[in-house]
């Protein structure tokens, strides 16, 4: 059983299939034609020679069949990561040069070691700080960069700016005729093809068709007379294992790139992951196990001379629809790009940079995200303006420090709103024991004498401030005639140290003023405390109820002098009674 939980593919033993072994058989060898243009164009998205996208895509398939607890994720190059990769290496180094190579080389590895870590020690958790609007902001504004990095090879006019996109436009209007309109005629072609293709929901692969084609017409064609720029020799045999140099110095400059990869990797795969568990419902996705198959995956990346990879939507979708039932696809996968590396690779000497370009924009095209802001602008105007401050962010001051942005926005938002919980004054619902915020509701009845308040989160010593401002607010504004004050607890949870004590000073202060506190809808776990905060005795046990309904009869009977039985005083008061 333990060792079914390391190693997932075990859990086939028994269960699988010659039906089963026949559908991932062929999804497998769909998604490994798909990998072959994806995994060269987002090799070049990411600054490397093509022929690193086909290395990421053999032996790390394999580590996360084994490892890998989703059964229809395919991982390999993405745009995200590509030109993430690229973001964090081009400052040190020249795009394609060996140093550059090596530099991915590590920061796959820094990857690896910070997926894997994370997995091994249960941090799956911290994926929750990166928010929806932050992702969104994030990724459509990466989707710009990346679109305005491929213009180089759309164009075939080497621009002085990689990844600035004003700098870049503004570059290409004053050289536009320097562009080679072949290249550019081809990537239109490419795009029309691929839009066509799923418009129209052929079953071929597009970009397989967009290859051949490409390929064909290029060759025949004699398009590289033109100027139009093709991938030429590409090394054929499989990638010796190299481990990257780990400097000092490199590893300090790639950390932050390789904690902002590892997070948004993680995130976009365990995302696609599970809506794929979530269609199949056959297996259990396990978050931490899932970080340690990536982060071994990216390490093996590393040792095969690639760059990061994860989990990626389109392949994963192919893979799905081609009836992928369990890991043993990306194992077909692995061997059919295997056999490409040693007996095809010569044929895409003639294929087009503007080809891979072409299927790049296509991909990247869906990370943009326009109904997020239009729901943002409906819902949450806070949320919209989080959104809005990455996307520039990393739309000005580069992807790293958009993400980083993002991140602290979220975590200042919502301590910002842990410090400022809903507070809420409730009132009886006519001929009912039910009682509702009188902010909300009309025609609520509302005593003089009584004040009935529900606190709607935990109280800390980030919100007691607040708790205790809005409180005291409310008891002046009741003016002289109150006598009574209602706390409503069944939305607290935990009272911490800080709050307990200063609940204490509370209750103490009002009661020298003879304003009487009474408790409603306390959990077990919160009684406990309050007892060992010593507020149980400064109340008295018989100033808790079960509901607020009870608690306010309580108050009526004893301001109009009548002695009522506490409906709660059968209960009796101890620490850990549930």
């Amino acid at each position: 059983m333990a060792l079914k939980t390391f190693l997932p593919i075990l859990e086939l033993i028994g269960s699988y299939s010659k039906k089963d072994f026949k559908s991932d058989f062929y999804a497998g060898l769909i998604v490994g034609v798909i990998l072959i243009p994806q995994g060269m164009a987002y090799s070049m998205l990411a600054g490397l020679p093509p022929v690193h996208g086909l290395y990421a895509v053999t032996i790390p398939l394999l580590v996360y069949a084994i490892l890998g607890t989703s059964r229809q994720l395919a991982v390999g190059p993405v745009a995200m990561d590509s030109i993430l990769t690229a973001s964090a290496i081009q400052a040190y180094a020249v795009l394609g040069a060996d140093k550059y190579v090596e530099a991915a080389l590590t920061l796959a590895f820094i990857v690896g070691i910070i997926q894997f870590l994370m997995g091994v020690f249960r941090l799956g958790f911290l994926v929750n700080f990166l928010s929806q609007p932050v992702i969104s902001g994030f990724t459509s504004a990466a989707a710009l960069i990346i679109m305005s990095s491929q213009l180089s090879y759309l164009t075939g006019i080497h621009f002085s700016h990689n990844n600035n996109l004003f700098a870049i436009l503004l570059e290409w209007m004053y050289r536009f005729k320097e562009t080679n309109f072949p290249t550019l005629l081809i990537a239109i072609l490419g795009l029309i093809l691929l839009i066509l293709f799923k418009e129209y929901k052929i079953r071929i692969p597009g970009a397989l068709v967009l290859l051949v084609g490409g390929i064909f017409i290029t060759k025949w064609g004699d398009l590289p007379s033109m100027g139009v720029q093709i991938l030429g020799e590409i090394p054929d045999g499989l990638p010796k294992l190299h481990f990257p140099e780990l400097s000092i110095t490199l590893v300090k400059e790639l950390l932050p790139a390789g904690f902002a990869i590892s997070l948004v990797g993680f995130l976009e795969s365990f995302s696609i992951a599970k809506s794929m568990q979530r269609i199949h419902k056959t297996y259990k996705l396990r978050a931490n196990q899932e970080l340690i198959a990536l982060g071994l995956v990216n390490m093996m990346a590393a040792f095969v001379r690639a760059f990061p990879i994860t989990g990626g939507f389109s392949r994963t979708a192919v893979n799905h629809q081609a009836g992928a039932k369990s890991g043993i696809a990306s194992v077909v996968s692995a061997l059919f790009i295997v056999l490409t590396l040693l007996f095809l690779t010569p044929l895409f000497y003639f294929l087009p940079k503007a080809i891979l370009a072409s299927i790049i924009l296509f991909a990247v095209y869906s990370l943009f995200d326009l109904k997020e802001p239009k729901f943002l602008w409906k819902s949450n105007r806070q949320d919209l303006f989080m959104l809005f401050a990455t996307f520039m962010s990393t739309l000005f001051l580069g992807i790293q420090t958009g993400i980083g942005i993002g991140v602290l926005l979220s975590l200042l938002l919502m301590i910002f709103r842990t410090t400022r919980p809903h507070f809420a004054i409730l009132g009886r619902v006519p001929e009912t024991e039910v009682f509702r915020n009188v902010a909300r509701f009309q025609g609520l009845e509302i005593i003089p004498e009584i004040l009935i308040v529900r606190f709607d989160a935990d109280i800390f010593f980030a919100n007691i401030s607040y708790f205790r401002e809005r409180l005291n607010d409310w008891i002046q504004h009741k003016g002289p005639r109150l006598r009574w004050l209602i706390l409503n607890m069944e939305s607290v949870s935990y009272i911490d140290s800080t709050a307990l004590q200063q609940l204490l000073e509370v209750v103490n202060e009002y009661k020298k003023n003879n304003l009487c506190f009474c408790f409603t809808s306390v959990k077990g776990p919160v009684r406990d405390l309050l007892i060992r905060g010593e507020v149980v005795p400064a109340i008295g046990e018989n100033h808790f109820f079960l509901t607020v309904a009870e608690a306010q009869d309580f108050a009526l009977s004893n301001l109009a002098g009548v002695e009522l039985k506490n409906p709660d005083t059968s209960l009796t008061l101890q620490t850990n009674n549930p």
